[in-house]
C-alpha cells in the first residue's frame, strides 16, 4: 500500500476510491471504466496542483518519503560490475556508507554514498544513513584510492547528518568529517555529487564538495535540519515549517542561491511514485555534469573546485 503524506490527504482519498472501483469491477463484472478514468483525471489533476505549489516543509516530507529510492537503488540500477569495498582501516566498517568501484555507463568509477535503508531492519542496520567517523574515513580511503587509479568519484547523498553520539565524538567524528571534505577537494579526479534525499550538516558535505553538485527536484540541503533549527532558534520543534522557509534548503533556492549546479526533475509527485524514471533521469545528469570534466588535469580540477567554494563565501559577502 502506498504511503502518504498528511498534505496529499486529498489525493489518497481519491486513489483509494479509484482501487475499491477497481476490485468491485473484478468481483462483480462490472463496466466502470468511464467512471475510473474520471477519477483518475481527477486525481492526476489534484496531484499536480498540490504538487505545484509545495511550501520548504513539504518538500522536506518529500525527501524523507520512506518509498524514495535509496544510494543502493542507484547503484544497482546505474553501476555495472559494482565491487563492494568495506573498512577504513582504522576501526572498522560502517554500514551507512556504502561504496565501491564499478562501471557507469563503461567507464570506471568509484561510487559511494549513505545508505538509509528501506525497511525497519535495513534501516537500523544502516544506522538510517547517519554515519560514524568509520563511514567518513571509509569515503576518505575511497576517494583517495579514485585519485590513484584515476577513476571519476560519484556520490549519493541521503542523510540527516552524521551520528551525534557520544561514541561517534569519542571517535573523532569532527575531524573525520574535515578530513572527508578535504579528500573530496583535493581528489586529482572528477567529482560528482548527487543529493536524492536529504542532505544534511556537514555529514552531507563530507561527500558533496565536489566539482558539481546535482540535485533532485524534492530533495532538500541545508546546514541543519528544521526541526533543530527551530529547537535552537524557537526552544519549540513546531516551528519547524517556518525555519524550513528560512534555511532555504529546497533545491530551487539552491540553484538560485549558486550553491548547486543542476536541479534534476522528478516524476509527478516524487521520486517514490516512479522511482526507475527518477533513476533514469539521475543517470542522463550525471553523464551531462561528467563529461565536460573528463579532460580535466588534476591540478585544474582541484582549483576549480577551490575557486568554487570561495566563489560561495563571496556571493553571501556581497
Amino acid at each position: 500500500m502506498r504511503h502518504f503524506l498528511d498534505f496529499e490527504k486529498p489525493v489518497a482519498e481519491l486513489e483509494s476510491k479509484i482501487e475499491e472501483l477497481r476490485k468491485m469491477s473484478e468481483a462483480d463484472g462490472l463496466n466502470i471504466a468511464d467512471e475510473v478514468a474520471r477519477l483518475t483525471e481527477k486525481a492526476d489533476r489534484q496531484l499536480r496542483t498540490t504538487y505545484a505549489k509545495l511550501t520548504a516543509w513539504q518538500k522536506t516530507q518529500v525527501a524523507r518519503h520512506p518509498e524514495r529510492p535509496r544510494t543502493k537503488s542507484y547503484i544497482a540500477a546505474l553501476i555495472n560490475e559494482f565491487t563492494p569495498l568495506a573498512g577504513d582501516r582504522t576501526f572498522g566498517e560502517d554500514p551507512a556508507v556504502v561504496g565501491g568501484l564499478g562501471r557507469f555507463r563503461g567507464r570506471s568509477v568509484v561510487v559511494l554514498g549513505t545508505e538509509k535503508g528501506s525497511d525497519t531492519d535495513s534501516r537500523v542496520t544502516h544506522n538510517f544513513g547517519m554515519a560514524r567517523p568509520e563511514g567518513y574515513r571509509k569515503a576518505r580511503r575511497l576517494i583517495e584510492l579514485a585519485g590513484r587509479f584515476v577513476l571519476p568519484v560519484l556520490t549519493f547523498v541521503d542523510t540527516s547528518g552524521a551520528f551525534p553520539g557520544v561514541e561517534a565524538e569519542a571517535r573523532g567524528q569532527a575531524e573525520a568529517i574535515a578530513r572527508s571534505i578535504e579528500a573530496c577537494l583535493e581528489a586529482p579526479v572528477p567529482l560528482l555529487a548527487i543529493i536524492i534525499g536529504e542532505g544534511g550538516s556537514g555529514g552531507a558535505i563530507a561527500l558533496a564538495a565536489g566539482d558539481a553538485v546535482l540535485m533532485l527536484e524534492h530533495s532538500i540541503y541545508s546546514v541543519i535540519s528544521p526541526e533543530g533549527c527551530a529547537a535552537i532558534l524557537w526552544k519549540d520543534q513546531t516551528q519547524a515549517p517556518t525555519a524550513a522557509e528560512a534555511l532555504k534548503l529546497t533545491a530551487d533556492d539552491l540553484k538560485r542561491l549558486k550553491l548547486i549546479d543542476t536541479v534534476v526533475p522528478e516524476p509527478l509527485g516524487g521520486a517514490h511514485r516512479d522511482p526507475m524514471a527518477t533513476i533514469t533521469a539521475v543517470g542522463e545528469a550525471i553523464e551531462a555534469a561528467l563529461q565536460p570534466l573528463h579532460n580535466l588535469e588534476g591540478a585544474t580540477l582541484r582549483a576549480r573546485r577551490r575557486e568554487r567554494f570561495l566563489e560561495m563565501g563571496r556571493e553571501a559577502l556581497v
